[in-house]
């Protein structure tokens, strides 16, 4: 594989190409490396075929493109590559790809249907799913973290909180592992529609039967909420219900998933992180999810298209150009994160950018995936206070998330059997 030049000439080192699928199959500390190497640079390097796309790597220069969507617009799409034509007809009332008033629109309707007793239910039903999961696993000793526990901890609360009868949770988890398995594996046949895709379209299918469901029988869900929603005399099309829901479900479930495995993953590898987060687990929970969701960085990048010139890290970026905001390499900037590679639950201040760069596109979901890691984290220190992950987790080749396949765990002894 050539190594690509820098602006001013400089050999970027071999496998420094972001553009080239192989670039994701490499080992993490191997990529990481890479990224303090275009960290360095005086600007953004290029990469792929033409037209390309520009990197961006600094944390200032994600944070300030994140919060400029005037200039730097989520449509037509957020992904690398850049999907089939057809599968933006479908999926382009996704609310990670609408700019200006019609996502401030669709984001005030969806906020609007997250009522303080909606909220207040959500925190309760998250400590008693923590127990649950934390006593099942403790009773039956399973094998693997993330299907038995990561998995199952975002996914049960997203489905209480909207409401989903039990008879749907099994073919929606089906879609959900169909359509994550494949978007943004860094392999070039991607760049037609795959069965990823086609899962999302099932499952956007799906939830929409559920949305015409509750329109007919509100139940006081998140469902019935955003179905009767009328916000000054707007409310949710179909497809943009199918389509939020999808996004809820997929984005909230994953990247939950992903950073409760590799948060066991790096309390094991750090037993004095881990050991004060057991003395004083009140003092330090909040540190140790900031800290896990910015040294794993569960959504590597996201990209932008220019639309309007602009000045940025060093460049003019001109109307219609790619850039990919990644945030796996701002989460390690060393102008920012004092020794960024350390994991330190104790590290403050912590602006991450594990939940986006700010601007009107941050995570929508990010108090609910805190109160998540929080509430299971805590069950399992206090339950299985020996729990530790027993191998290397297995992750997916992947330039969009970094999504962990399996992890073994063990429980050890002394743990606290509970009915949950």
């Amino acid at each position: 594989m050539n190594a690509p030049l820098s602006p001013t000439g400089t050999d970027l080192g071999a496998g420094t190409d972001l553009g080239d699928p192989a670039f994701w199959r490499l080992p993490r500390a191997r990529r990481l490396a890479a990224f303090a190497r275009l960290r360095a640079l005086d600007t953004p390097v290029r990469f792929g075929p033409e037209p390309g796309f520009w990197a961006l790597v600094r944390h200032a220069d994600v944070q300030e493109a994140s919060r400029d969507p005037r200039h730097f617009a989520s449509a037509p799409g957020v992904t690398v590559p850049e999907p089939a034509a057809w599968a933006k007809a479908v999926f382009g009332d996704s609310m990670v790809n609408l700019d200006g008033a019609e996502h401030t629109s669709l984001r005030r309707i969806v906020s609007r249907a997250f009522t303080p007793r909606l909220l207040a239910a959500t925190g309760e039903n998250i400590r008693a799913v923590a127990d649950r999961i934390v006593a099942d696993a403790v009773r039956e000793r399973p094998a693997d973290f993330v299907a038995s526990v990561a998995s199952r901890m975002p996914f049960e609360v997203i489905c209480d909180l909207m409401g989903v009868p039990e008879r749907c949770r099994a073919p929606i988890a089906h879609r959900i592992d169909g359509a994550s398995e494949h978007v943004g594996v860094a392999r070039r046949r991607l760049r037609v529609p795959g069965r990823g895709l086609a899962a999302l379209g099932g499952l956007q299918w799906l939830m929409a039967r559920l949305a015409r469901e509750r329109r007919r029988r509100p139940t006081g869900d998140l469902i019935s909420a955003l179905v009767c929603a009328d916000i000054d005399g707007q409310r949710l099309s179909s497809r943009q219900l199918g389509a939020f829901f999808s996004l809820l479900l997929v984005a909230g479930v994953e990247t939950t998933r992903n950073a409760l495995a590799h948060g066991l993953v790096l309390l094991t590898d750090h037993p004095g992180q881990r050991a004060l987060l057991a003395e004083d687990f009140d003092r330090y929970a909040d540190g140790a999810v900031e800290e896990i969701v910015r040294h794993s960085t569960p959504i590597i990048q996201f990209r932008r298209t220019v639309t309007a010139e602009r000045a940025l890290g060093g460049r003019v970026f001109r109307p219609g150009e790619k850039v990919v905001l990644l945030y796996a390499s701002a989460n390690r900037d060393e102008r920012v994160f004092d020794q960024p590679d350390a994991f330190d639950i104790t590290r403050a201040p912590n602006p991450h950018l594990g939940y986006g760069g700010g601007g009107p596109h941050h995570c929508l979901g990010a108090h609910l995936a805190r109160q998540e890691m929080r509430a299971l984290f805590s069950a399992l220190l206090s339950r299985a206070p020996r729990v530790r992950a027993t191998g290397a987790p297995r992750l997916v080749d992947s330039s969009f998330d970094n999504r962990v396949a399996a992890l073994p765990f063990s429980l050890g002894s002394g743990s606290v059997p509970g009915s949950g």
